[in-house]
C-alpha cells in the first residue's frame, strides 16, 4: 500500500505546484493535523482515495470538518486489512481544544485500549505530537507524550505517524527512524512511502 503523510505544513509541491501524476499510485492519505479544511478537501478530492486524518494543536481554528475525508481521532479503524489508531493534539502548554495534559492522553488510550486488545492490536499509530524523547523537542510546547512510548512498547506496531515537530526546526530532527522495530515517520509537509503489513 502506498501512502502520502502530510502534516503542519501546506506543501508547494503538492498544493502550489501540483500537476496531474503528482499523486499517482497512491492507496491511501493520512494527514497529522495542522491543516487547513480546503487543502485536505484538495487532496482528497484530486487523489481520489481515502484520507484519514487527526487533529492538530491548532485545529481548533476548523469551522467545519473536511468533507469527503475521515476523522479517526480517538479511533480504531480498519482499512484495507490495515489497522490504524489516532490520537490528535498536542502536550497542553496553553488552553486549547486539542491540548492534553499526559493524564488525558493516557486516559484516551485507555478508553481504546478494549478495541485494540479486541483485534489483536494495531499496525499504524496516528498522531499529531512525536512519542517523548522520539523526535520530540525539550521545550513544554514540542514535548512528546511518555504514554505514546507505553502504547508502543506494548503492540509494537510497525508504524508510527506523527507531526507537530517541523523538520526545519532543527538539523537533528529526522524524517524517518526507527524504533523498537517501529519504522517512525515525521509527516511534517509530505512523505511518500510503501507500507507492508
Amino acid at each position: 500500500m502506498r501512502i502520502l503523510t502530510v502534516s503542519d505544513v501546506e506543501s508547494e509541491y503538492l498544493y502550489d505546484y501540483y500537476a496531474p501524476g503528482k499523486l499517482d499510485g497512491i492507496d491511501l492519505i493520512i494527514a497529522c493535523g495542522d491543516l487547513s479544511v480546503e487543502y485536505l478537501e484538495f487532496l482528497v478530492t484530486l487523489a481520489d482515495v481515502p484520507l484519514l486524518y487527526i487533529h492538530g494543536n491548532h485545529d481548533d481554528k476548523f469551522k467545519r470538518e473536511p468533507e469527503g475525508c475521515i476523522c479517526i481521532d480517538d479511533k480504531f479503524f480498519e482499512y484495507n486489512g490495515v489497522r490504524f489508531v489516532g490520537l490528535g493534539g498536542s502536550y497542553r502548554y496553553k488552553e486549547g481544544k486539542y491540548m492534553y495534559s499526559e493524564r488525558q492522553m493516557k486516559f484516551r488510550i485507555q478508553k481504546l485500549w478494549f478495541k485494540i486488545r479486541r483485534h489483536g492490536g494495531f499496525d499504524v499509530l496516528v498522531t499529531h505530537s512525536p512519542a517523548r524523547h522520539l523526535n520530540d523537542l525539550d521545550n513544554h510546547t514540542h514535548r512528546g507524550f511518555e504514554c505514546f512510548n507505553k502504547l508502543l512498547e506494548r503492540f509494537k506496531p510497525k508504524y508510527f505517524f506523527h507531526g507537530h515537530v517541523h523538520t526545519n526546526y532543527g538539523a537533528r530532527i529526522p524524517r524517518r527512524c526507527e524504533h523498537n522495530g517501529t519504522i517512525v515517520i515525521n509527516a511534517t509537509d509530505h512523505y511518500f512511502l510503501d507500507v507492508e503489513v
